[in-house]
């Protein structure tokens, strides 16, 4: 059973008695951010999430006097949060309850491991263990016991600024951005629902964290609490409205630890069983594998990975799309053992220059799988601010296709500087290796990048790298950005330039384009009305960016997005823009099978409509819509999405993407649709089906998986995959898979 309830505050003397003892004192002040020490205690709290009727928490500090970052800045949280923290020789404790006036309006939205929590009534807390204002660790739950972890880099930034896409975001699902929410620790928490309102309970064992060696520490800390009934998000350390969470060089601090000595060694073996059928042969095949990932704390700082036979049988499907243009689309890096500490190896901008992009390992141009023998990953911190990486992978040969086996090595460095800065240099180097290898079949990426913070508004972001590849000519193989950004309370300001040489090959990383030369610019303000017809925020901005051939200097590309956000304080919001667009088409490409683009300048304009409902309501629906020119004929998208939940326990969404494109060279429609649909017996037993429609690769496809979970995301999978073609067509992959994994977590030094 989820949740229980336990007697009210006002019933309980034990209760009166540990909130009105001195021991529970406020927390101290610094420059306007709070101070709180943690209570060493013999035997650590049995985690129940009965927080109020724990006697461990008696002596325990009082973090509490939550302000608001929305939707009043700067005023006291309308509902008191209380935090006690304890720990044991081995074990931190945070005994959380968040006051709720009326406890009918607690929202729960899901139940399911890293589901977001911003929809949702929720609590999260950050680490910065080494206390450098930059990098740290996240956990993260909602009354419905919700686990949420996730590492943070650069404060949640990337080093070349950005991907040049107004909206786009450094905070991927995947890895190579500044947040890394795939990253999963060993952690437990458990959470009630009770009169007062609802309490949580999260035990992090140290073994989860990496933090220096001294055994007397001080870390950044902070907290948020979500009230989704009100839309309200408040800090335990204040934070601006420009800011989040991640924004750690303001966090307050966490002192008198005394930590133990990293003595971290887990074995997580797996054994696996795979049944296949094919479609294009009507062949069967049933396989079994086992594998290994070791984990080693050879400082406590510095982390080694080993894996042997890797396998990522267990991990969701990527989500399809569908490419309108002639430039590479991206897809986000999902496989576990690539995720730890994988904005330590980001270097370039997300989605546009990736120098290193683990998905070329292990994966083929088709999205086919290529065996990974096995590799290993050293990383972590020398010292208190040299962070450091190496990785290598063995990729194993594919005889029927003639590809030798590769190896892929990459090295990384990063000094950080304090007021959130750092500089960097990365090595990437790919050969191939084995009885097919041919003579210098290799390809080298080296980089430089750095971040340089000014005060707590400014940043200036920048790479430069460049490429070694055999029989490819010898100039131009360079690449680099610079760019700056400025944040105030009502305005973010933002200007960059990248450049990027025809021969530039970064082989193991990823281009969305080559040889061009970009501008780009944007205006992003932000007004909240005191009384305006129920608005909450409105956000005007302007963005744009200029796309130049690099040898030919020719215009390529030219896109000005200019919108107006209006949201609302009940989560209503409506967007209303217009896009201005140039193409420059230098070669003829097939936009759609039997329709061509031929050559030429294309100037268009299109108005853009999006807009939401509340989407922390049960149910939600989401409409992002485009009308106007695109290629010398015109364009209507409408890409509507609903979203109904029940409880904490069912969530299923539908996804309709439609393109109806009139152009000169011919007219088609495409349609792209996806369900989910979600099941959660438990926070730690899942059902999950994703199925997709996409009449552009006349395919539909389903993705369907059984999860029993046990620590850091091991347990128990099973996980069917079907695809078939629409018609008669088979298309690549088309076919069946029963797969059943089971892996386990032995902590050996527990």
């Amino acid at each position: 059973m989820r949740y229980s309830g336990f007697a009210s505050l006002a019933a309980s003397p034990l209760l009166m008695v540990g909130l009105s003892t001195p021991a529970a004192a406020q927390p101290a002040e610094r420059d306007g951010q709070p101070l709180m020490s943690a209570v060493r205690v013999a035997d650590g709290p049995v985690v129940d999430g009965e927080v109020l009727n724990d006697p461990v928490y008696a002596d325990a500090m009082l973090a509490t006097g939550f302000v608001q970052s929305r939707p009043f800045e700067g005023e006291p949280a309308s509902e008191r949060t209380e935090v006690r923290i304890v720990y044991t020789a081995d074990t931190l404790y945070f005994g959380v309850v968040c006051f709720t006036a009326d406890v009918g309006t607690i929202i729960a939205a899901d139940s399911r491991r890293d589901s977001d929590l911003t929809e949702t009534d929720s609590f999260r807390l950050i680490l910065d263990t080494y206390h450098d204002g930059l990098n740290g660790f996240v956990f993260g739950t909602n009354p419905a016991g919700l686990e949420y972890d996730g590492q943070l880099t650069n404060e949640g930034q990337g080093s070349g600024g950005g991907t040049g896409r107004p909206g786009g975001s450094q905070q991927q699902r995947g890895s190579g951005g500044g947040f890394n929410l795939n990253w999963d620790g060993a952690w437990q928490v458990v959470t009630q629902i009770t009169d007062v309102g609802w309490t949580a309970e999260i035990a992090i064992p140290f073994r989860t964290l990496r933090y220096p060696s001294s055994d007397d520490q001080t870390w950044g800390m902070n907290f948020q609490r979500n009230i989704r009934v009100r839309n309200e998000q408040a800090y335990w350390s204040p934070l601006p409205r420009q800011f989040n969470l991640n924004r750690i060089s303001l966090a307050g601090e966490l002192q008198g630890l005394t930590v133990p000595r990293q003595r971290n060694l887990q074995f997580m073996p797996y054994a696996l069983s795979e049944s296949l059928h094919r479609s294009a042969n009507s062949s069967n095949l049933t396989t079994g594998e086992i594998g290994a990932d070791l984990k080693y704390s050879v400082t406590p700082s510095l982390t080694l990975d080993l894996t042997y036979n890797t396998d990522f049988a267990q991990v969701e499907v990527d989500d399809q799309q569908i490419n309108l243009d002639r430039f590479n689309l991206f897809f986000p890096e999902k496989r576990p053992f690539f995720l730890e500490n994988a904005g330590l190896f980001s270097v370039g901008q997300q989605g546009a220059v990736d120098i290193f992009f683990s998905r070329r390992i292990g994966l083929g141009a088709d999205g086919g799988q290529i065996p990974i023998l096995g590799g290993g990953r050293l990383s972590g911190k020398i010292g208190r601010n040299t962070n450091v990486g190496f990785l290598s992978m063995q990729q194993d040969s594919v005889g029927a296709t003639g590809t030798p086996q590769q190896n892929f090595t990459v090295a990384r460095v990063r000094q950080d500087l304090g007021n959130r800065s750092n500089f960097g240099a990365i090595v990437v180097n790919r050969q191939a290796t084995g009885e097919l290898a041919g003579e210098d079949d290799f390809n080298r990426t080296y980089a430089v990048d750095g971040r340089w913070g000014v005060g707590q508004s400014g940043t200036i972001t920048g790479f430069a790298a460049d490429t070694e590849t055999p029989g490819l000519a010898s100039g131009d193989t360079h690449a680099y950005a610079l760019s700056g950004q400025h944040e105030s309370s009502w305005s973010r300001v933002g200007l960059g330039y990248t450049e990027v040489a025809p021969n530039f090959n970064p082989e193991v990383g990823f281009l969305a384009r080559e040889g061009y030369r970009r501008m780009n610019a944007s205006v992003f303000t932000t007004f909240r009305p005191d009384d305006l017809l129920g608005l909450h925020e409105i956000r005007p901005h302007v963005f744009h960016n200029t796309f130049f051939d690099f040898d030919t200097g020719r215009h390529e590309t030219q896109f000005t997005h200019i919108d107006n956000h209006l949201e609302w304080r009940n989560g209503y919001e409506i967007h209303t823009g217009m896009n201005i667009t140039r193409e420059g088409v230098f070669e003829a490409f097939e936009i759609f099978p039997g329709v061509v683009v031929p050559p030429g300048s294309y100037d268009h304009a299109e108005m853009q409509i999006a807009g939401n409902t509340n989407l922390g309501a049960p149910i939600s629906a989401q409409l992002n819509s485009f009308v106007g020119g695109l290629f010398g004929g015109d364009r209507i998208s409408i890409q509507p999405s609903v979203t109904v939940r029940v409880g904490e326990t069912f969530n299923t969404s539908f996804e309709w993407s439609y393109n109806d494109l009139r152009l000169p060279g011919g007219d088609f429609t495409t349609n792209l649709a996806r369900l989910r649909a979600s099941y959660s017996f438990t926070t730690r037993m899942f059902f999950q089906a994703l199925v997709q429609y996409n009449d552009r690769a006349d395919l539909w496809s389903s993705n369907l998986r059984f999860g029993l979970l046990s620590d850091a995301n091991t347990g128990l999978f099973v996980v069917y995959n079907d695809i078939q073609g629409i018609g008669s067509g088979v298309p690549t992959g088309a076919g069946r898979t029963l797969t059943l994994k089971y892996s386990y977590l032995f902590d050996l030094l527990r």
